[in-house]
C-alpha cells in the first residue's frame, strides 16, 4: 500500500540520471525527461528532488521549478567506467551533504551511510539476453544486481513480465516490487494527416506505402526474423517497402542485416533509415500501414504504444511484456517463426485494420506520464517514511 501525500513531512529524493549517455540516449532517458517534469509539478510542501547530473546531461533537465535541485558529478555515461567509479566513491560523501532521504538509482553504491534505496529496474538483459551487453557490463550487472536488490527498500518495475524476470533471476523479497507502467508522450505521438506524414518521410527515400520497424539494431530485437518474414510475404505486400528506423546502421551487425536482405532478394524493398530524432518518428508511425515489433524480449516495449497513439496498426510478439502492453489491441505472432510474423503482417493489412487502429488508440490512452509520476512519487514517499521510522 502506498502512502498518501503528506504536507507535514519533508522528503529529499536524489534521482541518479548519470547512467544515460547524453549523446546517445536510450529509452530510459526518454522516460526520465517526461516523468521528472510531471513529478516536479506534484511535489508537496517540504518535498525536493535532487537530480544527479553531469555537466553534459544537466541541460536536459532545466526549468523544473524551485523544488528541483542539482547535484553535479564529473561524468555521465559518455565515460562509463569513470561514471561508475564516481557513483560508488562520491555518492557516500556528497549525498549526505544534501541530507538526502531517498536515493533512486539502477544499482546501489557500495556504501550507504544515510538514505533509503529505491531501485528502478528497466531490464534483466544481463540474465535474460546476455548477448545484448558487452562482457564487462554483463559481469558488473550480474555482480551488482543481487546485492542491490537485497538492500533496497523498494524496486520499481515497468511490467509484470519484468517482475517475473526479477523474481526468476534474483533472490529478492516479492514484497519489495512495485509495478509502475511507463507511458507515451501524447503531445508528440498522436494521429495526424497521413498525406503530410508521407511527404515528410519521402526525404528519407520512402516513396511507397510501407511497413515500419523502429528500434536500435540489437540482435534480440529480431530484425533478422522480420527480414526473413518479409521474404516469405513479399508477394502479398502489394509493392510495399519495409522501412527500418533506428541506430545501428553502418555497424557490424547492421551491415550483416543489409547483407541478409541482399541474400534474401529483398534489398530493393528495404529502406534502412538509421537514427533520426525521436520526435520525427511520429511521421513514420502516421504514414505507415503497419508497425511490426517482433522482439524476442521486452520489459515494456514503448514503440508499441507510440505506434498505437499515432493510430498505426501493430504486430508484435507473443512473449515477455509485449502482449501485456498491447492489451489485446495488436496482432500477436511467434517471433521465432518468420512464417508467423509474415501471417501477422498480412492479417494487420487485412479488413480488420481500422479496428486495430481504434483499439490501439484506446489502449495507448491508458498510459500517461501523469499517472506514472504520481505512482513513482508515492514509492519515494513510502521509502522516506521508512527512513524516518528507522531513525526514531
Amino acid at each position: 500500500m502506498f502512502l498518501a501525500r503528506s504536507t507535514k513531512s519533508s522528503m529529499r529524493v536524489a534521482i541518479n540520471l548519470l547512467t544515460e549517455n547524453p549523446h546517445n540516449p536510450s529509452g530510459a532517458h526518454w522516460c526520465w525527461t517526461r516523468v521528472i517534469p510531471e513529478m516536479a509539478q506534484r511535489l508537496g510542501r517540504g518535498e525536493e528532488m535532487h537530480l544527479l547530473v553531469s555537466p553534459r546531461s544537466r541541460p536536459h533537465y532545466q526549468g523544473l521549478g524551485p523544488n528541483v535541485k542539482y547535484i553535479t558529478y564529473p561524468w555521465s555515461n559518455e565515460h562509463r567506467n569513470l561514471r561508475t567509479l564516481s557513483e560508488h566513491l562520491y555518492s557516500p560523501v556528497r549525498l549526505p551533504l544534501s541530507r538526502i532521504d531517498v536515493l533512486t538509482t539502477l544499482m546501489a553504491p557500495v556504501t550507504n551511510f544515510s538514505w533509503s534505496l529505491v531501485l528502478h529496474f528497466k531490464t534483466m538483459h544481463a540474465f535474460a539476453t546476455p548477448d545484448a551487453l558487452k562482457p564487462e557490463t554483463r559481469l558488473y550487472r550480474r555482480l551488482s544486481y543481487p546485492r542491490s536488490a537485497r538492500i533496497a527498500d523498494s524496486i520499481i518495475v515497468n511490467s509484470d513480465s519484468l517482475r517475473n524476470e526479477v523474481l526468476r533471476f534474483l533472490p529478492v523479497d516479492p514484497g519489495k516490487l512495485r509495478l509502475i507502467y511507463e507511458a507515451v508522450d501524447h503531445d508528440v505521438f498522436k494521429p495526424g494527416d497521413a498525406g503530410e506524414a508521407r511527404s515528410a518521410v519521402a526525404r528519407y527515400g520512402v516513396t511507397k506505402p510501407f511497413v515500419l520497424f523502429v528500434s536500435s539494431l540489437w540482435p534480440y530485437k529480431n530484425l533478422e526474423g522480420l527480414l526473413r518474414a518479409w521474404a516469405l510475404a513479399r508477394a502479398d505486400m502489394g509493392g510495399r517497402q519495409l522501412v527500418v528506423v533506428g541506430a545501428g546502421v553502418g555497424g557490424k551487425y547492421g551491415d550483416s542485416l543489409q547483407s541478409l536482405a541482399a541474400e534474401l532478394g529483398i534489398a530493393s524493398d528495404v529502406i534502412f533509415v538509421g537514427r533520426i530524432p525521436l520526435e520525427e518518428t511520429v511521421w513514420f508511425y502516421r504514414a505507415a500501414d503497419v508497425f511490426v515489433y517482433p522482439s524476442f524480449n521486452e520489459t515494456f516495449g514503448l514503440p508499441i504504444l507510440e505506434a498505437m497513439a499515432c493510430a498505426c496498426p501493430v504486430v508484435t510478439s507473443d512473449t515477455s511484456a509485449m502482449p501485456e502492453i498491447a492489451g489485446g489491441a495488436a496482432v500477436l505472432c511467434d517471433p521465432s517463426e518468420p512464417a508467423s510474423i509474415a501471417r501477422g503482417i498480412s492479417d494487420a493489412l487485412g479488413p480488420g485494420r481500422d479496428h486495430l487502429r481504434e483499439q490501439g488508440l484506446k489502449r495507448a490512452s491508458e498510459f500517461t506520464w501523469a499517472a506514472t509520476a504520481e505512482a513513482t512519487l508515492d514509492v519515494y514517499r513510502e521509502a522516506a517514511e521508512r527512513r524516518r521510522n528507522r531513525h526514531f
